[in-house]
């Protein structure tokens, strides 16, 4: 089948056109079609894991189901903007992602966040936490919370990286990174991501004891 693949900004000059026409394999996602536009266009492959895809004008995740005729923007990070990284991922996690998507010669103060599955709650034991989300949005919202973190300490670089599946205690759930020129501000966007995270993004915890289960926020 074929698609529309539409370039812009460091995308359209590492790939060297505007727009083409690709024929990919029925039943492709979003991340079939850019481990094609990699081998197609090797000096863009760099630049993907910073990108955001939209499909149908709409930001998608790399899971997303391609249908045929369907147009694929290829969204560098816009003006003012942090160009980390925001996923949401089935796999463990690792803090040297996060920290690789921000970390440059300018940054003077870069600081992380792991966190992790703890192995009691209120005095009961936590067997293993289920994640899931609504993952295209919650990329979306962990990319806007880049943009809010950029807009209110300029300069400062965002990465959010946050696991779905089951996890049991010790695991990683999510990891954060923020980088800027000075100390003050990469804490404090490091601590500003946490806390948006739990407010708007569409990712939710249900909790298993030996005793019983819950999601976290709807129990007693």
């Amino acid at each position: 089948m074929s698609v529309t693949v539409l370039y812009f900004a460091a995308a359209r000059e590492r790939a060297g056109l505007s727009r083409e026409s690709l024929d990919v394999p029925p039943g492709s996602r979003v991340s079939d079609v850019l481990a094609l536009l990699a081998a197609k266009h090797p000096p863009l492959a760099p630049l993907l894991p910073h990108l955001r895809v939209a499909v149908q004008q709409q930001f998608v995740g790399l899971d997303s189901p391609v249908s045929p005729d369907a147009e694929l923007a290829l969204i560098p990070p816009v003006a003012g903007g942090a160009p980390g990284l925001f996923r949401v991922v089935g796999r463990p996690l690792e803090l040297s992602e996060v920290v690789d998507a921000v970390a440059s010669e300018g940054a003077g103060g870069l600081v992380t966040f792991s966190g992790a599955v703890r192995d009691q709650t209120k005095g009961r034991r936590v067997l293993r936490l289920e994640y899931e989300a609504y993952a295209p949005m919650a990329e979306a919202k962990l990319a806007e919370i880049g943009d809010e973190v950029a807009r209110t300490w300029p300069g400062t670089r965002l990465a959010i990286v946050h696991r779905v599946g089951t996890l049991v205690p010790g695991e990683l759930a999510v990891v954060i990174a923020a980088a800027s020129a000075h100390r003050k501000e990469a804490f404090r966007g490091c601590e500003y991501a946490i806390e948006r995270l739990k407010q708007d993004v569409p990712i939710w915890k249900k909790e298993f004891f030996e005793d019983g289960e819950v999601w976290v926020g709807l129990g007693p």
